[in-house]
């Protein structure tokens, strides 16, 4: 059988694909014909399977869902990227991950040549506005996390306005600023004030339309949600060799 690209996109998740076949058959030869990152066309072969027909069709619909789900994230990935080409932004991924998958659709990320935030809430301390409620106030809240956190611990802070990011760099205590929802011009404006103090991250309301003005902006970093949560599938095929042929 021959695993077939029906469109244009970037490959993710061979191996996945690979250890599915073998989990039903260790003898089924599963043969890639790319790599995971590579750009494919509509028509090019992915890979082949030999072997029992019986393990090919039972694995068929698995292996074809988790390369779909990866090629997607990895395809919508690199078209965010190519958006910011030529400014100094990164696109990285959110946890708005499927559950149980978390590690496969951040690969898929990189693939696509995105990057990753957060894998979870062990890498770093995200301080969001429900947080700085429950603290009792901004600065309250960076405190708390400044003294919980050890020196390998990274803070960042979420802040929707200008004044609130006046209030953390007055107060100190975050290595990162997450600027939510904010406008280009606003953005413009809390990179001036940053001046390189602290990394700046932009969230909220990117898309394709929208992410290339948000990177000129100056931002080191744009998380986008959709790679992980609204990536659409990447038409991928199985068919036998000669399954085109008449009965």
């Amino acid at each position: 059988a021959s695993i077939v690209s029906r469109q244009e996109g970037i490959i993710s998740g061979l191996d996945v694909a690979r250890e599915t076949f073998h989990a039903i058959d260790d003898e089924l030869e599963f043969k890639p014909l790319v790599g995971d990152s590579d750009s494919v066309k509509p028509g090019t072969a992915i890979a082949t399977i030999e072997g029992s027909a019986r393990a090919i069709l039972t694995g068929e619909r698995v292996a074809l869902n988790f390369l779909g789900r990866m090629s997607g994230i990895a395809t919508l990935t690199a078209d965010y990227v190519a958006e910011v080409n030529g400014t100094r932004a990164q696109i990285i991924d959110t946890r708005k991950t499927t559950p149980g998958l978390r590690a496969f659709e951040k690969y898929a990320v990189k693939c696509g040549g995105g990057e990753n935030h957060r894998v979870g809430l062990y890498d770093a301390i995200l301080i969001k506005d429900n947080h700085i409620a429950a603290a009792g106030g901004l600065k309250h809240a960076l405190a708390a996390a400044r003294q919980a956190a050890g020196h390998m611990i990274k803070v960042e802070i979420e802040v929707d306005t200008l004044a609130q990011l006046d209030d953390v760099l007055a107060h100190g205590g975050a290595d990162a600023v997450l600027l939510d929802n904010m406008s280009p011009e606003d953005l413009t404006n809390a990179v001036k004030k940053i001046n390189g103090r602290l990394v700046a991250e932009a969230s909220g309301g990117v898309s394709l339309d929208t992410v290339a003005a948000i990177a000129k902006t100056g931002v080191d970093l744009i998380s986008v949600g959709a790679l992980t949560h609204s990536a659409p599938v990447l038409d991928l095929g199985l068919d036998f060799v000669g399954s085109d042929l008449p009965t």
